[in-house]
């Protein structure tokens, strides 16, 4: 595997646009995006676990039954959640024009939403966006379409991979957005990813739900799950690999590590960019029975974010949100590990120098890492960033 330019535009046979069309008010930043396959692709995705679910997820969820699309239209600014009967005419209304537009089937047509809940869609913008988004389709990047699904991010996210599949060149590209109200149960957190390899769809529906337990499901930003949480990938077969018909064997294999790859990638650039974090942390559970509830509940605690953004290297507050995680283990067997240094150990403090391990904490990416040592115990890491006072401030001011 090496990685290429391009994002989700890297495989062959997709085009994408990013314009702004004014949903979102703040001065120059797009707001709406189309990725399109130039022919009719094969189509899986994962959703959101919240019982509140927003009509583009209602509807993506009914039309992947049909294992194929033709394009995905995507608006930030405005969620488009719980707006009783007319966000879901809305939802349509923008799959309709963008078929219209295109020229493809409207049943092929997903949607997908991000931004405030509870506001009406600008339908006359949402129109004029979309039709100059087709204009403007092409090949040559998907720059400008990581960027229009944006929200409260600082950086679009986006990253591609090329290998060897069947004796053919295959590429597969995706992006995402997500900064806050993260914690997937697949945030506002939608992500979408184009291969021009050649899948079955149920091959493909199998991998994707794979890949995003141990990436967008290993992430959490504040442990918010939002209304209109989604993972959508395309494959349009335009490398010309033999079709995958199997989750087993070398070349599926192949597809499966870059597949992850790809989501884990995306993953965690959004844990890097949590709203207003200074640092990407890795929490890993090892030697337990309950390792990824452990770890979430450690990623998720207030009282540990806080800490790691202070320096502080406060191995309390990570073994008492261990110990509250609902997982039984014994504290006298655990081992902590605080930016490679050993700070607690066999039931009590270990010997180690409290300002050396601050230090280490200032870096960019920061490790955690909880051993129960427990014989038969699993391995399990979570993807989160501390809490700043930028947290605090950016959703003090952000209406939902």
């Amino acid at each position: 595997m090496k990685e290429v330019q391009g994002g989700i535009a890297a495989p062959a046979g997709f085009k994408t646009a990013g314009v702004r069309c004014g949903v979102k008010q703040a001065e120059g930043r797009k707001d709406l995006a189309l990725i399109v396959p130039e022919t009719e692709a094969a189509i899986a995705g994962v959703f959101t676990s919240n019982i509140v679910k927003a009509p583009c997820v209602v509807l993506n969820q009914e039309r992947i039954k049909s294992g194929k699309a033709r394009a995905i239209v995507v608006n930030a600014g405005n969620a488009n959640a719980c707006n009783g009967k007319r966000g879901m005419e809305d939802a349509r209304k923008m799959a309709s024009i963008t078929a219209g537009v295109l020229g493809v089937p409207e049943s092929m047509v997903l949607v997908a939403s991000t931004g405030v809940i509870g506001k009406y869609l600008p339908m006359d913008r949402i129109e004029a966006g979309i039709r100059e988004a087709a204009s403007g389709l092409h090949a040559g990047g998907g720059g400008d379409a990581a960027q229009a699904i944006m929200t409260t991010d600082t950086f679009p996210k986006e990253t591609a991979l090329e290998f060897e599949l069947g004796g053919a060149k295959v590429r597969i590209g995706g992006m995402a957005k997500g900064s806050g109200m993260i914690a997937p149960d697949m945030a506002t957190m939608l992500a979408f990813i184009a291969t021009d390899a050649a899948v079955d769809r149920l091959v493909l529906q199998g991998m994707l739900s794979r890949a995003v337990k141990t990436t967008f499901n290993a992430i959490t930003v504040d442990g918010d799950t939002s209304t209109n949480d989604m993972c959508l990938l395309l494959a349009n077969g335009a490398a010309g690999n033999p079709l995958l018909t199997d989750e087993t064997g070398a070349e599926a294999e192949k597809f499966r590590q870059a597949l992850h790859e790809v989501c884990l990638r995306l993953a965690k650039e959004i844990a890097r960019d949590g709203e207003g974090a200074t640092k990407l942390v890795e929490v890993t559970v090892r030697n337990s029975h309950g390792a990824a509830q452990i770890a979430k509940t450690i990623a998720n605690s207030p009282l540990v974010k806080t800490a790691l953004f202070g320096n502080d290297p406060n191995w309390g507050r990570i073994l008492a949100a261990a110990g509250r995680s609902g997982v039984t283990f014994d504290p006298e067997g655990v081992e902590i590990t605080l930016a490679g240094t050993v700070v607690y150990s066999r039931g009590a403090p270990a010997e180690f120098d409290p300002s050396a391990v601050s230090d280490g904490m200032k870096a960019k990416e920061l490790s955690i890492v909880f051993d129960c040592k427990e014989t038969g115990g699993e391995t399990a890491t979570v993807y989160t960033c501390d809490f700043s006072y930028g947290y605090v401030k950016i959703n003090a001011d952000y209406h939902t």
